[in-house]
């Protein structure tokens, strides 16, 4: 019994020496990378779109990689660094196809991400995402750092809203809430801060809940070295890839039901109409319910219950919950096919 409690007590030592080991090697990855990480501020205010984002320095000569996406439909597109500095950067190469874009600012001798030295984890492995995910870091402020683990290594299947995701190659899924507005561009890196990936956009997958996913620089590094190189310098239009929509585009009448007329900017969703046998009147909607969420989305106004609408693919659960005098009452659709 001694000699069992005597190994209990070192496998505990050992334990604990591990955990702060880990920690501290948690504290220099983050110490390390914050200075390699970069705010974004460019277009914004397309379908509520934030004008904010990550990048990440690719070279010590102001090279930034960041996600091929809306921030870049502007002129100027300001980058601020982690010690406050701001500078003005211009995309001078996309991928669209690897849904990357590089930046340059004049600035030398930056602290910067080898992207010819990444590693490879598989399920299980530990992370750390960097990013200014909901623009915590105007200026010299530190990003955010999360801390989860992969949970799987898959084929991208997803879309924003009804428009098509031009990369669909493998990610890392992580078990951690990394993709929220401002995040794309951010980095994954491991515990110790390796270069894992790049976080990617806000991206609903095909069971419709959100994704938070990065591409992996290996992926990445290819495009990232042509461009800096000179090699590869197509610059992707925006606004024609992003509206290229699916093929299918839903309405309220598709469900069996009708809405008030849309005559101001805020129209509540109020229901007007229900078709006679259709699966609306089956689930018991009424005129002059009042749609509040739809899919877990608050509805400020018709135009917000559509924008929802846009979202949805044949198979997706379409979620109502609507007001009914002093009750809520939550109906669940099967998105048809058209």
């Amino acid at each position: 019994m001694r000699f069992c409690t005597a190994w209990i007590a070192v496998l505990s030592i050992c334990l604990m020496n591990c955990q702060l080991a880990s920690a501290e090697s948690a504290s220099d990855a983050v110490e390390a990378v914050q200075p390699k990480v970069v705010k974004i501020f460019g277009a914004g205010g397309l379908k509520n779109l934030a004008s904010y984002g990550t990048g990440v320095i690719v070279s010590p000569n102001g090279h930034i990689a960041t996600v091929w996406n809306h921030l870049l439909d502007s002129d100027v597109v300001a980058v601020v660094l982690s010690d406050g500095r701001r500078f003005y950067g211009r995309v001078i190469g996309t991928d669209s196809k690897k849904d990357i874009a590089i930046l340059k600012i004049d600035a030398q001798d930056l602290p910067y991400f080898d992207v010819s030295k990444t590693a490879q984890v598989g399920p299980g492995a530990a992370i750390l995402a960097f990013s200014n995910v909901f623009k915590v870091a105007t200026g010299d402020e530190p990003v955010t750092v999360m801390q989860g683990v992969v949970s799987a290594k898959a084929k991208l299947s997803a879309r924003r809203g009804r428009y098509k995701v031009p990369y669909d190659g493998e990610v890392y899924l992580v078990d951690a809430v990394t993709n929220n507005p401002g995040a794309a561009g951010g980095v994954l890196t491991t515990v110790d801060g390796r270069l894992l990936g790049m976080l990617g956009r806000e991206l609903k997958g095909r069971n419709n809940t959100w994704l938070n996913y990065a591409i992996p620089f290996s992926v990445l590094r290819q495009p990232i070295e042509d461009i800096i190189a000179g090699r590869f310098s197509r610059r992707d239009d925006l606004l024609s890839a992003a509206n290229e929509p699916n093929e299918t585009t839903y309405e309220p009448i598709d469900f069996g039901f009708l809405l008030v007329p849309d005559v101001v900017a805020r129209t509540p969703a109020y229901l007007d109409t229900i078709v006679d046998e259709s699966k609306a009147a089956e689930h018991g909607l009424q005129p002059d319910d009042l749609i509040v969420f739809a899919n877990g989305e608050l509805v400020h106004s018709i135009r917000t219950f559509k924008e929802v609408l846009d979202q949805l693919i044949p198979g997706d659960d379409l979620q109502l919950i609507v007001r009914r005098g002093d009750d809520l009452v939550t109906v669940t659709f099967i998105v048809p096919k058209k």
